[in-house]
């Protein structure tokens, strides 16, 4: 079964800096989509950052929101996925998720009802 868990949510200045890792396990490392989203009370979830991997270097794939200060990585392994966010504002402020599925692409990386399994978010918040 597929596992995610995230950590390094945490409350930082306008900004400031974060990195979340999701751990993650229980599928196949020949082909699959890892993304984050995110989602503030009252407002949509929104894909934040993506990440295809099949053959090579994998696909990266960003929201106009967050290109230029988000990036989205993966340790040698293949276990651990990252989101560095820095110059973070309060609009970045949310519950943010990784998500696996088993391949994506740029027309769909950011539906996250396509996604079959979710960690359980952890908390960001910046203060202005």
């Amino acid at each position: 079964v597929v596992r995610l868990d995230e950590n390094g949510g945490g409350s930082v200045q306008a900004g400031g800096s974060l990195r979340l890792s999701c751990e993650t396990s229980g599928y196949s490392q020949n082909m699959y989509c890892l993304a984050w989203f995110r989602q503030s009370p009252g407002k949509e979830r929104e894909g934040v950052a993506g990440l295809y991997q099949y053959r090579g270097s994998p696909d990266l794939y960003y929201a106009d929101s967050v290109k230029g200060r988000f990036t989205i990585s993966q340790d040698n392994a293949k276990s651990t996925l990252y989101l560095e966010m820095r110059d973070l504002q309060p609009e970045d402020s949310a519950v943010y998720y990784c998500a696996h599925r088993g391949s994506c692409n740029p027309a769909v990386w950011s539906i996250g009802s396509l996604y079959n399994y979710w960690g359980h978010g952890t908390q960001v918040t910046v203060s202005s």
